[in-house]
């Protein structure tokens, strides 16, 4: 079939490209196909690619170095600005360590001084406690002998151990973050609490414990004061009622001096009130002691606890003669032998026979104020003798005119008979006040 049969048959067929290549007597063919075409022109676009690309690199690559140096820089001056800054905060601390350092020992000085001034206080207040616990007025509530401040040696130590704690703490919390490049950021951890804060806490708790026990120390002397006066009242009430003169002590003037007194006026020694109201409580103490002692040298006891009354004082009739006659003193059940002890201490100013009274002691109480002890069987004592309450002076009897075993016991004062039911009375309130 030739060409044009086939044209008219199968169409117009495309024309081949066809390469020839000679190489001397050598003569190739090489057919085109559309397949080498597009793989040609694929290697093409990829090559102009690869070389543009290639050349926006070299381009934008001293942009891109420029940009990342300038971000290493900035990092860097950050770095170093925050390192700058926590070197200053170190100095900073160690210069508020030095000065807290010195306040820390300005305050401890002051908290000595205080204890001191406590201590001292106590010292003035050893001897007045000492008078008020002998005169029954200290035992609902005791005056600590220490203060509950805890001595200053231990609280220095103890803030010096603390200082150096927070000086640790301070220290680590100071450190700078480490600067390595894959942290963005350097933060740091600013100081919690400061020796100031740490010693004004401690110093304040301190401070108000010795307050409060310089506030007991002051209530408990005022409690004291009070109470003092108050008793020696009540007692000097009780005497007062038998006529029996208050010593000048009680007035806290001593005997013979009551206008024995005077001199240049001075400025005191202190203008501290703790002061005046220990003043105040020794003369009360002095007050309630003159007080109390007269009241305990009389006798306000009976010479027979527990023991029958046989005869009370007054008129009665007279058990020898039958008719109406006045009994100067009253009639104890004794048995015979009994010891016979005073009421109170005194002086014996007589001691023997004595009339109707047989055996008979009287002793001298002072203030115009004596007693009698008649009948007994034998005495023991004799004129001039001091004797006290625990004394035997006689021995129980029935001498002189008497029916019987008995003591007849009298109360004179100035010299005049008076009932000893009174005087015993008188002790029976008396005796809360006389611990």
């Amino acid at each position: 079939m030739t060409h044009a049969q086939q044209s008219r048959v199968f169409g117009k067929r495309k024309q081949e490209h066809i390469l020839i290549l000679a190489s001397g007597d050598r003569v190739r063919h090489l057919t085109v196909r559309p397949w080498m075409a597009a793989l040609a022109f694929c290697f093409v676009g990829v090559f102009a690619i690869g070389y543009l690309l290639a050349t926006s690199y070299l381009v934008l690559r001293d942009d891109l170095i420029g940009a990342t140096m300038a971000r290493q820089a900035r990092m860097q001056h950050d770095y170093e600005d925050r390192i700058a800054a926590l070197r200053a905060q170190v100095d900073r601390v160690t210069s508020r360590q030095l000065l807290d350092q010195q306040v820390v020992e300005d305050k401890v000085d002051k908290l000595m001084e205080q204890q001191l001034a406590l201590t001292s206080r106590h010292g003035k207040l050893g001897s007045l406690l000492d008078r008020a616990e002998s005169s029954g007025l200290n035992e609902k509530q005791d005056l600590p002998a220490q203060t509950n401040a805890p001595d200053a040696r231990d609280k220095r130590a103890a803030l010096s151990g603390a200082m150096q704690a927070i000086e640790n703490q301070l220290a680590k919390s100071a450190e700078p973050a480490d600067a390595t490049p894959d942290n963005t950021t350097l933060a740091y951890v600013p100081a919690r609490e400061t020796i100031g804060d740490r010693a004004d806490r401690v110093f304040s708790k301190v401070t108000l414990s010795l307050k409060g026990v310089e506030q007991r120390q002051r209530d408990r002397v005022a409690q004291l004061t009070s109470d003092a006066s108050d008793t020696a009242d009540a007692i000097s009430h009780i005497l007062t009622r038998f006529r029996i003169a208050v010593p000048p002590e009680a007035a806290g003037i001593k005997a013979g001096d009551e206008n024995a007194v005077g001199g240049p006026y001075v400025e005191p020694e202190s203008d501290d009130d703790f002061d005046t109201s220990l003043t105040q409580l020794d003369s009360a103490l002095t007050r309630l002691e003159a007080i109390r002692s007269t009241a305990v040298s009389l006798p306000f006891r009976s010479p027979a606890v527990g023991k029958e009354i046989t005869s009370p004082f007054g008129n009665r009739r007279d058990p020898f003669l039958g008719r109406l006659a006045l009994h100067s003193g009253i009639d104890f059940r004794f048995s015979p032998g009994e010891k016979v002890r005073p009421t109170a201490p005194g002086k014996v100013i007589a001691a023997g026979w004595t009339g109707g009274y047989g055996n008979m002691v009287e002793v001298d109480h002072g203030n115009g104020i004596s007693t009698r002890y008649g009948h007994m069987s034998e005495i023991l004592v004799k004129i001039g003798d001091t004797v006290g309450r625990q004394n035997v002076i006689g021995l129980a009897g029935s001498t002189g005119r008497s029916t019987g075993t008995h003591l007849h016991y009298e109360v004179r004062q100035d010299g005049r008979a008076v009932d000893p039911i009174y005087f015993m009375s008188a002790g029976t309130k008396l005796a809360g006040y006389m611990k």
